[in-house]
């Protein structure tokens, strides 16, 4: 080994030890949460180098992970714990949850977790031990999460988005059917009230075509 890669090496000890330790002056246990529409698998890491323990698994409901955390904090003694979990479409809830509690807990980003070569198997079980792992050490990258607040605003936006989306597409829809059919519009702009005023004229030969309309 050349000095300049013992140099590299020691420093990446060194910076791996430094997260160790930092970590367990913050929080007592590290708790990796994958957590899917009806379930999430808990696995638990304390602080130090064991490998971590498999908790369970608990329903995704309210009820069953404020029943979590106080085992929890129970076996912890009242210290600080932070949950982890993959940010997915299952939202913020969870985060929001275990922040009331007075625990910390973070939302990860997936594509930023270190993986290693070839560990290809996924399990529920062994995803939420990788994550109390990867916590532990200081690995896992978390994502800006939303105030319940602004969350809503991202759904007013989204939902304003799609609406327009469908919009443009029955719009065009509809404008086809008609010059399939020979009705065109002989006015200036298309969508204004005088264009609604014609489409509420136009007539079909047949009752089927009139509903299609």
């Amino acid at each position: 080994m050349t000095q300049s890669n013992a140099t590299h090496s020691a420093v990446e000890e060194s910076t791996v030890a430094e997260r160790l330790s930092a970590a367990s002056d913050v929080h007592a246990g590290y708790i990796g949460l994958d957590v899917h529409k009806a379930s999430i698998s808990v696995s638990i890491a304390e602080a130090g180098r064991q490998a971590p323990e498999f908790h369970g698994e608990i329903p995704n409901e309210p009820k069953a992970i404020d029943k979590l955390v106080r085992q929890l904090s129970q076996r912890f003694d009242g210290q600080p714990l932070l949950f982890s979990y993959e940010a997915g479409p299952c939202g913020y809830g969870v985060y929001h949850q275990v922040q009331a509690t007075g625990h910390d807990c973070e939302v990860v980003a997936p594509a930023l977790i270190p993986r290693k070569a070839g560990d290809r198997v996924k399990t529920d079980r062994r995803d939420a031990q990788m994550l109390a792992r990867l916590s532990r050490s200081g690995e896992l990258t978390p994502v800006w999460v939303p105030t319940p607040e602004q969350e809503a605003v991202r759904d007013l936006t989204r939902a304003r988005e799609d609406m327009k989306a469908i919009e443009l597409k029955a719009r065009q829809r509809l404008g086809a059917f008609l010059l399939r059919h020979g009705k065109v519009y002989a006015g200036k702009s298309k969508w204004t009230q005088a264009h609604f005023r014609w489409l509420e004229t136009v007539r079909f030969e047949t009752p089927v075509q009139q509903v299609v309309l």
